[in-house]
């Protein structure tokens, strides 16, 4: 294949985490987010493609903006990458926008920043509705308390006490910009905009962040636990039904379009 004839394109990409098996693919035809992209993306280009991909999502986590590139010989107008892959994609996963990229164009490695909401549903029973849509749980949450603790994670840290055991991350340090939590129609959603997340670090802030809410963990406590940098000292893993990767930021130069957040979220 010559490679000067190669396009880099960038796909901004919607789905349901619920239906797949996280995002990368994985042997016995288990079915993914990538291994679904794949094979639209081949449908389309006549060719095998691969897929670079922003930040891998987990089984159950959804996303609403998230970023991959792929290169190809195939030359397509735009709305190929979009309808037309879109055409031989399984539910719970759409394109949402396609543009040719400067071939040096990385959607991992030019991120510079990372956008989740996570959104759970307090009641003494969980709504069918919103199953693999919100987490949940049937504690009632002190806000006040939550969003003082939220703060906390704000700045340059070690997040180690948030950190999967299987996290291959190089380092448990992270930035985080903006920790805002409201509520609204009895959802709280939790905003969180940093450079960089460490396996399973949203939904661990979150599972401690219920712990404080409930009163088993108090706001002093949220802060002894970052200041501890032990994992085995946290609050359980929350369930991935509420969290979705809303944006991922890039040079402005590369000229990425990120939707907004859908309003229904």
């Amino acid at each position: 294949m010559d490679t000067a004839q190669k396009q880099r394109w960038a796909l901004t990409l919607s789905y349901d985490g619920s239906r797949f098996y996280g995002w990368q693919k994985q042997a016995g035809g288990v079915p993914t987010v990538q291994t679904a992209l794949e094979t639209a993306l081949a449908q389309i280009a006549g060719e095998s493609v691969a897929t670079t991909v922003a930040g891998r999502t987990d089984t159950g986590v959804h996303a609403t903006a998230q970023v991959v590139h792929f290169d190809t010989t195939a030359v397509r107008p735009q709305q190929a990458w979009v309808r037309g892959v879109n055409t031989h994609l399984p539910e719970g996963i759409a394109v949402l926008h396609a543009q040719q990229v400067a071939p040096e164009f990385h959607a991992r490695f030019d991120a510079y920043g990372r956008h989740y909401r996570y959104l759970l549903e307090s009641a003494p029973v969980r709504s069918p509705l919103l199953k693999n849509r919100a987490g949940w749980t049937h504690l009632k949450l002190d806000i006040g308390q939550m969003r003082q603790a939220a703060a906390l994670l704000i700045g340059e840290q070690d997040f180690s006490s948030f950190r999967a055991a299987e996290c291959q991350a190089k380092s448990p340090v992270k930035t985080i910009y903006r920790a805002d939590l409201t509520q609204s129609a009895g959802l709280v959603r939790l905003d969180l905009h940093g450079n960089a997340f460490l396996h399973h670090m949203v939904r661990n802030i979150m599972g401690a962040l219920v712990y404080v809410g409930s009163g088993r963990l108090s706001v002093e406590g949220f802060a002894t636990l970052i200041q501890e940098r032990s994992r085995l000292k946290a609050p359980p893993t929350f369930m991935p039904d509420g969290l979705y990767l809303t944006g991922v930021d890039y040079p402005e130069a590369y000229g990425i379009i990120r939707p907004q957040i859908p309003e229904w979220l």
